[in-house]
């Protein structure tokens, strides 16, 4: 593979470097099916997703050269711009989705297909004119880390650094995991235990799912270490102390209405109370980052204006060099006006149908929070990475905003929660696109690629992973359901109780109120709210496993939650990461299949008893556990033997 230090000659890079190639594009769309259905399946199940461009950079050139195909830099640059153009489509989609099936509303698969791909085209068509101000103008103030580190990746890779072997190894081993237990049944999926004692319904338990382990490696021990500190808060505190409390209660308790509370399971409890609290505590985490970040948002805001400005007003004419070439401004005015008049325009946008003037008012909505939260997040995550962009938050403030104009106005019931819902939809997967087209055209920037082949790349990206994406939401929601402890969807769940509230008012306050005053006593301890409220929301036991690899990543790294001597782009292409992500994909991807096969009949929902039972099956996830543990460590450290 050409490298960068061939294909460049005084910081220019040689026209004949191949960039736009079939071989690039069919990749990277078959790499984007693959880690857009991987990190729906993942986000659905814990609220989390893992960001694709290095794992696609570092898969394209393996590819390549299990294929024994010449390629270059630019081309690899390419596979992984429209590979990882996915993912923010899967986070948009499944932050808000899943709350249809919620409401009851299986909306039309085409439907879900045009709102994950307008809000593509949107994120993509409004970064466009903010490039050269923030990748190339801004270099200096603005690093975005991860598209600096997928840009030193792509160097090593090209070089001839591995690793690429590890993705594929995690996805065969956690596809084989995921179909022993999901399709053959040999061991169960979790195991729990009713602590015996004082505590009523406190019980413990471990879901053996290798992408929950690999989700914990990836985000180290701090991090794992806070989620599974709400969920012990939610399983071994708040749990019991309801129990406690209703144990003497002789009637039913609010927002309960007619069984006791003594009569109660634990998951009863979590379904009937805590998950509000945990609804509170998310949203209030949510609201914060916005706050925190609203100074830096207006700042960013500004600072883009001000540019844009300064570069119309300067007089100077020229003719960009290939390197500094964007798609035409007319794609930009015609994909904005697409967005917005489709949206406001079209009656089978919205689920449940409105009348004009509320389609337009939607409309309005999007394109004018989109192109706000387009301009913040494309800037935000210049100095914070997407890992941080706090797209929840700012779909958060769409959906309230949105949902107040609908209350003035008198609209509603199901068609007008459905309606704002989808406003938000739209948003935040536009919020997200920006932040990733950001990141790899700063990788771009810096191995010296063509920003109009990047953008039409995220582009090609797009209008297939938002097929891939959709038919995963959809074949899971009415396979599975939402809501329940197999997919919980906490954000969708989230903003369903944000729009129910805004409504109607019918919400249980005192205990959302709650969740708010846990997440706020998390952030003045100086621990990530949005990570400890997840924790308070979702099963100890997914907790737990995120909470092993967190256990093993410290292990790896010498009990620091980083390596004090890796860079970035040393810590993110480290082949234990690489072999995390490929966990994550091939769970993911199985889980998928799965689902399909139970859809069609050929493989049984679930089962009674399965082929290990008792002290048995739990050796067995013991060592199953154990093993995908012993199998990241192996991988993190061969780094040291290359």
């Amino acid at each position: 593979m050409e490298t960068a230090n061939e294909a460049a000659v005084g910081g220019e890079v040689r026209e004949s470097v191949a960039e736009f190639t079939a071989k690039a594009v069919v990749t990277g769309i078959l790499l984007g099916i693959l880690f857009g259905a991987a990190n729906a399946y993942l986000g659905l199940k814990v609220g989390m997703t893992v960001s694709a461009s290095i794992p696609a950079a570092v898969m394209t050139v393996a590819i390549f050269r299990l294929l024994r195909m010449k390629g270059t830099i630019l081309e690899a640059n390419l596979s992984q711009t429209i590979g990882s153009a996915s993912t923010a489509l899967a986070s948009g989609t499944i932050f808000t989705i899943p709350a249809l099936f919620l409401w009851g509303i299986v909306p039309p698969y085409l439907q879900v297909v045009a709102l994950c791909f307008l809000g593509g085209l949107l994120g993509i068509a409004a970064m466009i004119p903010l490039r050269r101000l923030l990748i190339v103008e801004s270099a200096k103030e603005l690093p975005y880390p991860e598209g600096t580190a997928c840009a030193e990746v792509l160097r090593a890779t090209a070089e001839g650094a591995s690793g690429g072997n590890w993705i594929f190894v995690g996805m065969a081993i956690a596809a084989l995991i995921k179909v022993a237990i999901s399709a053959f049944f040999v061991v169960p999926g979790e195991t729990e235990y009713l602590l015996p004692g004082v505590l009523p319904n406190a019980v413990i338990g471990l879901e053996l799912a290798p992408s929950l382990i690999a989700i914990g490696f990836i985000l180290g021990y701090r991090q794992s270490g806070i989620v599974v500190s709400g969920a012990i808060l939610s399983a071994l505190v708040l749990i019991p102390l309801i129990s406690l409390i209703g144990q003497g209660l002789p009637g039913a308790m609010f927002p309960e209405k007619t069984q006791l509370i003594s009569q109660m399971s634990a998951g009863q409890i979590w379904k009937y109370y805590v998950r509000y609290i945990g609804a509170g505590a998310v949203a209030t985490a949510g609201i914060i980052t916005v706050c925190r970040n609203l100074p830096t948002m207006f700042g960013a805001f500004l600072a883009v204006a001000s540019g844009l400005s300064s570069r119309k007003t300067d007089g100077v004419a020229s003719v960009p060099d290939r390197t500094d070439q964007d798609l035409p401004g007319s794609f930009v005015i015609a994909g904005i006006m697409l967005v917005v008049l489709v949206s406001g325009l079209v009656p089978g946008i919205f689920a449940g149908g409105m009348d004009l003037t509320a389609r337009l008012v939607c409309g309005l909505g999007v394109g004018l929070f989109g192109i706000l939260f387009v301009t913040v997040a494309a800037r935000i995550v210049g100095i914070v990475g997407v890992s941080s962009n706090p797209t929840s938050g700012m779909t958060l403030v769409t959906l309230i905003a949105t949902a107040s104009i609908f209350a003035a106005f008198g609209w509603k019931g199901m068609a007008a929660q459905a309606a704002v819902l989808t406003v938000g939809t739209i948003v935040c997967v536009a919020a997200g696109k920006a932040g990733d087209i950001a990141q790899d055209l700063k990788t771009g920037y810096l191995v010296g690629a063509t920003p109009w082949r990047q953008q039409f790349g995220q582009l090609i990206g797009a209008c297939f992973a938002c097929w891939a994406v959709a038919g995963t939401v959809m074949l899971l929601g009415e396979t599975y359901g939402f809501g329940g402890r197999d997919l919980p969807a906490p954000q969708a769940t989230l903003m369903k109780t944000i729009i129910e509230g805004v409504l109607s008012g019918e919400l249980p306050w005192g205990l959302v109120l709650t969740g708010a005053g846990v997440t706020i006593s998390a952030v003045l301890c100086g621990v990530s709210g949005l990570a400890f409220a997840i924790g308070v929301y979702l099963p100890l036991s997914s907790m737990l496993s995120i909470f092993i690899g967190g256990v093993t990543r410290a292990w790896v790294d010498g009990w620091s939650d980083e390596p004090k001597t890796a860079s970035l782009s040393e810590s993110e292409s480290d082949p234990g990461i690489l072999a995390a992500s490929g966990l994550v994909a091939g769970e993911g991807l199985a889980g998928i299949v799965i689902a399909g096969l139970v859809a069609v009949g050929v493989v049984p929902k679930g089962v009674e008893q399965t082929v290990l039972t008792g002290t048995a099956s739990s050796l067995a996830i013991a060592f199953i556990v154990l093993g995908v543990c012993f199998f990241l460590v192996r991988a993190a450290r061969s780094r040291a033997k290359n």
